[in-house]
């Protein structure tokens, strides 16, 4: 089975979470579109907040209403991820078409 890499790295680091949430929010010119809108990376990113602040303070700290509003934008982030994640499945199969034609 052939293995193609789109992008040329992959994020690591203490900061790997963040980084691939702005690779993916980024075109790559010649190469693909973005996996992901802005709009939806950084509230993908708040969510990676919420559980970096879960996983590292005492739930004390938690403010209910930031909780209340992640999980009201729960259900149209999920249905627009949901779409971007298809259309950029859609993208690499139509690529391993033309690169299977070479």
């Amino acid at each position: 089975m052939k293995s193609i890499y789109i992008d040329s790295s992959i994020p690591d680091g203490e900061t790997w979470h963040r980084d691939l949430l702005n690779q993916m929010a980024c075109e790559v010119a010649d190469i693909r579109p973005a996996v992901i809108d802005t709009n939806n990376a950084r509230s993908l990113d708040e969510f990676r907040r919420f559980r970096h602040l879960v996983r590292n303070v005492y739930t004390i700290n938690l403010v209910p209403d930031k909780i209340r509003m992640l999980v009201l934008n729960l259900p149209g982030l999920w249905n627009s991820l949901w779409a971007e994640l298809h259309a950029f499945a859609d993208f690499t199969d139509e690529l391993s078409k033309v690169t299977e034609d070479k």
